[in-house]
């Protein structure tokens, strides 16, 4: 083996023991209770959220178990800000009425700016081990077993946002599910052709229109529609 070969191989399992090291492997479950979070936590109920901020008020439920909201400190007069320091306002997404993901953006008086510093106050305060990648819209991310974590800053304020990647699965699972039950409702079923002198009917198959003259066409919704008129299934196509 070359000495260029062994070089780049032993850079392949550098760079394969890194990608590892740099994983979080830490689950929703074992989350603490920081301070950037507020209070929530994903998988909360509403009833929860409603007694860390009891005027919340929740949107409609839609088709896929899915509701979201947002809490405006700023022009909400009954929400007591001393709780909510430095936020300019919280966006709520629930599945089956849990918290699935949480977003809070704090306004230019926080205590930190930039998005380094608020990355590494946010992985200190929830223990988080990884390496951090570009997302979109300049934001950074760090996923992890369960959930990913967004970091960015808006109008020189951090953001944070934690999303639940299971939730967000079955949201798309339940989303195709519908998609594939609306289109196979659109399909209109195939037309079954009968044979009015031989009064026989044949399911849907190249070879009934070239055995059936044309004058002798007759066409049926489904097999029980030709039987109930009296004709009988033909021994091919079938």
């Amino acid at each position: 083996m070359t000495f260029r070969l062994l070089l780049l191989t032993f850079l392949i399992c550098l760079g394969s023991t890194t990608s590892i090291e740099a994983q979080c492997t830490q689950k929703l479950a074992d989350l603490p209770p920081a301070p950037e979070l507020l209070g929530f936590r994903l998988g909360m109920t509403k009833a929860e959220i409603k007694v860390r901020i009891p005027q919340t008020r929740f949107g409609h439920t839609d088709d896929f178990g899915v509701s979201k909201t947002t809490i405006n400190p700023y022009f909400d007069e009954s929400i007591d800000k001393s709780k909510l320091e430095s936020v300019r306002s919280i966006s709520l997404d629930l599945l089956d009425d849990r918290l699935t993901s949480l977003w809070i953006g704090y306004d230019e008086t926080y205590k930190v700016h930039l998005a380094e510093e608020f990355i590494k106050q946010v992985s200190d305060s929830l223990k988080l081990t990884g390496t951090w990648s570009a997302a979109r819209g300049r934001s950074q991310q760090l996923r992890c077993a369960d959930f990913q974590v967004f970091v960015s800053t808006v109008a020189r304020g951090p953001s944070l946002r934690i999303v639940d990647v299971g939730a967000e699965a079955t949201i798309a699972e339940r989303r195709q599910a519908k998609e594939e039950r609306d289109a196979a409702a659109t399909e209109e079923p195939p037309e079954i052709i009968g044979d009015k002198k031989a009064k026989v009917y044949y399911l849907p198959c190249k070879e009934a229109s070239v055995l059936i003259p044309e004058s002798n066409v007759i066409k049926f919704k489904s097999r029980e529609e030709a039987e109930k008129a009296g004709y009988k299934l033909a021994d091919v196509c079938h």
